[in-house]
């Protein structure tokens, strides 16, 4: 990881490098990004939520996590829902931390940072197990999860608005560091 640090990042107040960060990473319009801002502003207020970045030596944000304890009620929840209930496997909505958003400036990539990001947050939680959704396809970002411990728990889920089909996959908890 070089000199990167990977340490507690005040997410409201560096939102707007977050999301540049996440633009590189994922590709996302300006439009996108307006959006996303007021969704991870929303999502910082929730109980639990948490956020790490990895800086430079400088102070330059080159990648992040947050998450927060599941809420069945929360959007990306009753997405998710119908497709792991199809799979007998809903249950893991319950008592499980969700890694909302995982980025690292593609620049930084390939450099243990995002592992260092997801292990470190989760090391925290209190919950049995962990949550997250990934485009489903063989990605770089699937197979590091898979290293961790994540298993698909459904594939072909389908997001409003969203270009690409998505995977939810789940991990018990501690990962592997």
């Amino acid at each position: 990881m070089d000199d990167i640090v990977v340490g507690p990042l005040d997410l409201a107040s560096r939102v707007d490098e977050a999301l540049a960060v996440q633009a590189l990473a994922f590709g996302l319009t300006i439009e996108e990004v307006d959006v996303r801002r007021h969704i991870v502003l929303r999502h910082l207020t929730c109980p639990g939520a948490r956020a790490l970045g990895a800086t430079t030596p400088e102070g330059r944000l080159v990648g992040f996590v947050y998450g927060m304890p599941n809420d069945r009620s929360h959007w990306w929840s009753t997405v998710v829902e119908p497709y792991l209930r199809a799979n007998g496997l809903d249950g893991w909505l319950d008592e499980a931390f969700v890694i909302t958003e995982l980025h690292v400036h593609p620049a930084y990539q390939n450099r243990r940072i995002g592992r260092a990001l997801i292990t470190t947050i989760t090391a925290d939680a209190t919950e049995p197990r962990s949550i997250l959704s990934a485009i489903d396809k063989e990605s770089p970002a699937r197979a590091l999860y898979r290293k961790l411990g994540y298993r698909d728990l459904a594939r072909h889920v389908v997001f409003p608005s969203a270009a690409s089909p998505y995977a939810v996959m789940g991990a018990s908890l501690p990962l592997p560091g």
